[in-house]
């Protein structure tokens, strides 16, 4: 199974931990193609018949970035608007995500317990990510359980060295 990782992180290689671990990991697997979006597109202009080349060549796809204000970074919402076109990926002629497995692989700066509903957030992690499970329905992918690497803020190294282990397994799958 081919896997594309599409890292949206603004300074993956400088203020991320978290991030460029798993990324460095995913990028060590065979049949995973990571894409760090921040890098190809620093100035926010997608190329979108590339990243729907990249969609098309592969048979699952993850977005990977850490939550933002309980969402997504900004480039992400950029990439869905501009690369998800009606006729390619929805739509009665859309369908380059049939077959496709599609998930989100997320880091969160609370503990688990702050994503739950009597926790700190109120929601938990599934609720929050309820726009991405819409989306690879709208699609016509299949969704696959979220990956997430809760208390990115204090993670120890041993708990990182886990979680890199783990995505790897998510991957591979």
């Amino acid at each position: 199974m081919k896997t594309l990782v599409l890292v949206f992180h603004p300074d993956l290689n400088g203020q991320s931990r978290i991030n460029a671990a798993l990324a460095k990991a995913a990028g060590e697997l065979e049949d995973v193609t990571v894409r760090d979006e921040y890098a190809l597109y620093p100035d926010g202009k997608i190329d979108v018949a590339a990243e729907q080349a990249a969609v098309e060549a592969a048979d699952r796809v993850v977005f990977q970035f850490p939550l933002y204000w309980l969402s997504s970074p900004a480039l992400l919402k950029t990439w869905e608007d501009e690369v998800l076109q009606h006729g390619w990926a929805y739509g009665s002629d859309g369908h380059a995500f049939e077959g496709t497995e599609f998930g989100v692989a997320v880091s969160a700066g609370s503990p688990e317990e702050a994503y739950q509903t009597d926790g700190a957030n109120k929601f938990t992690i599934d609720q929050i990510l309820v726009p991405f499970e819409a989306t690879s329905n709208y699609v016509g992918a299949t969704w696959v359980k979220p990956f997430v690497t809760y208390s990115a803020f204090g993670l120890s190294d041993e708990a990182l060295a886990e979680s890199v282990e783990n995505y790897k397994k998510f991957l591979a799958k």
